[in-house]
């Protein structure tokens, strides 16, 4: 029986689709296939029909149209209706089964968003939205077993544009919101698709809608991703856009990620608006509309935010990382009576109520190209919108690798511990819902610390509103972190300084008297959030 629960990425199915002298590939055309096949049987199941509709789409990765072609040949003698989409978004796939033209009954998106060309996955979708963790385990047991619909009549294969349909629907929407049926006329807009799937936002949306999209680059689908990676939260990404805005004389730039459910933008003056200021975005253009509302963010996000969505007249949620998590929690608060029409996560993963709870970079865009033009009927510019929100001081972003095959248990330790902390060193944050949160007064900052669930990392966050506060912080971790045998905290030294590792502080000097004698604590629900899977030299998004 074959083993695919390795490939379980949270909700979604990702790994090593392509072979390099250290690793052999571990997404294979047969894993593939079983899944797929697993999962037609499994909508088969669910709706009781014989005959299920299935849409079928991919990003531009390299593996991605052998991996569809593949999928469609095992499905073609099962008695199906296929729907072969192409190269198209992974919201897209979910609006497949939406759409009344369509109302796919299942939906598969070959992609594996950010993540480097040899990594590939499949996102599994129904009407519902994208298939949870529990639901996928059902998916991969069947995949395991073999089993797969029976041979029983050819598949009716139909490849359809849906993204023309898509297009379509997210033109309507600008022009309705601004009330002008060329709405960008006069207006210089760059978008950087990463040589991802997303690059039909310029060429099939923006132009159309009369936007001189000359300022644009990258693209053309490139499953190699020559120019930069395909992530809005990469610095590398972010600067080649910003670059190009101030070069051209943009009066916006937009990015992508390779599957486009994720974006950012970059203001006129050259302002990166991804992460925290993305999400004072959000709830900027939100919170008029959903006064007192809350909104849904994951763990790893400022105390400036906080009170940006506060003075705007809402109430922030910080949960569990992960954009499947923030979105389920949005949902739940609203089945509760609670309005909560955002749910987004600092990565870039932004869902409104309004659109299916869906993580979906192109509608933002849509709703952020909305408001700014017209903010500039006004005179206004975008920057307007996030005016107020407070960046602290100094930062601080770093990650360690556990190098223990026990490294599940050694996290546990690590954050059991730092929540044993007395108060005297620590206050523990009281609305975390991962790891550790803790603010350090003399530092008039606090830090995040957590794990992975998936894979043998230890993220570590740290914001001070004074001068060296960071730095103080790192050399309280260090003092705590160095003395646990199986981590590799190489990268925290480095932050500090070769010279600075040394306890300089009272709260460094009080650390080691201070956890000699910690009891160990239950924290079998600290850390069961549904990570997304970090894969060597990549290091946004864990």
């Amino acid at each position: 029986m074959e083993s695919y629960g390795k490939l379980k990425s949270g909700t979604d199915i990702r790994g090593r689709a392509i072979a390099s002298d250290t690793a052999p590939a571990i997404l294979t055309e047969k894993a593939v296939v079983d899944l797929a096949c697993a999962f037609a049987l499994w909508i088969s199941r669910r709706t009781d029909s014989a005959r299920c509709r299935l849409a079928i789409g991919r990003d531009s990765r390299i593996t991605g149209a052998a991996f569809q072609i593949a999928i469609i040949n095992a499905l073609r003698y099962a008695g199906l209706e296929i729907y072969d989409c192409g190269m198209f978004s992974t919201p897209a796939a979910f609006l497949t089964t939406q759409f009344p033209s369509m109302k796919a009954d299942g939906s598969i998106m070959i992609t594996a968003s950010h993540h480097p060309s040899d990594i590939n996955g499949l996102k599994f979708f129904t009407p519902d939205g994208g298939v949870n963790s529990e639901q996928l385990c059902e998916i991969i047991a069947l995949a395991e077993k073999g089993e797969k619909l029976p041979v029983t009549a050819t598949s009716a294969v139909v490849r359809r544009d849906f993204l023309r349909l898509y297009c379509d629907a997210i033109s309507d929407m600008m022009r309705k919101g601004t009330g002008l049926f060329m709405p960008f006329r006069g207006m210089k807009i760059a978008v950087d698709a990463g040589h991802g799937a997303g690059g039909f936002f310029a060429t099939r949306i923006l132009k159309p809608l009369g936007a001189d999209i000359s300022p644009s680059q990258f693209l053309e689908p490139d499953g190699t991703f020559p120019a930069h990676p395909p992530n809005p939260e990469n610095k590398e990404a972010m600067e080649s856009l910003k670059n190009r805005v101030l070069d051209t004389g943009a009066d916006i730039g937009i990015i992508f990620d390779a599957d486009a459910d994720r974006c950012a933008v970059v203001a006129s003056d050259g302002t990166e608006i991804n992460r925290c200021a993305l999400i004072a975005l959000a709830s900027a253009m939100i919170l008029p509309e959903h006064e007192g509302a809350t909104v849904v963010t994951d763990s790893v996000t400022t105390e400036g935010l906080r009170k940006f969505i506060e003075a705007h007249g809402g109430v922030q949620k910080r949960f569990k990382r992960g954009y499947r998590n923030v979105i389920d929690e949005a949902k739940r608060l609203c089945a509760m009576g609670v309005d909560a029409p955002l749910a987004i996560e600092s990565s870039g993963h932004v869902a409104f109520s309004e659109h299916y709870f869906l993580d979906d970079g192109a509608y933002f865009i849509a709703k952020i190209l909305v408001a700014f033009a017209n903010l500039r009927k006004r005179g206004g510019k975008l920057t307007d919108l996030i005016e107020g929100l407070e960046s602290p001081a100094e930062e601080g972003d770093i990650r360690l690798s556990f190098v223990t095959d026990g490294w599940r248990e050694l996290a546990d330790k690590i954050t059991s511990r730092l929540n044993g902390l007395s108060e005297r060193l620590l206050k523990l944050s009281s609305d975390n819902y991962e790891g550790v949160r803790a603010y350090v007064s003399h530092a008039d900052g606090y830090f995040i610390v957590r794990t992975s669930v998936h894979d043998p990392v230890l993220p570590i966050y740290i914001e001070s509103n004074k001068t060296g506060g960071v730095k103080s912080i790192a050399r309280f971790l260090y003092s705590f972190l160095n003395g646990f045998e199986g981590l590799d905290c190489t990268p925290l030294a480095e932050f500090i300084g070769d010279d600075e590792v040394a306890p300089e502080d009272e709260l460094d000097a009080s650390v080691s008297d201070e956890t000699n004698d910690i009891p160990e604590t239950d924290l079998s629900d600290a850390t069961d959030a549904d990570d997304e899977t970090v894969y060597p030299n990549n290091e946004e998004n864990n």
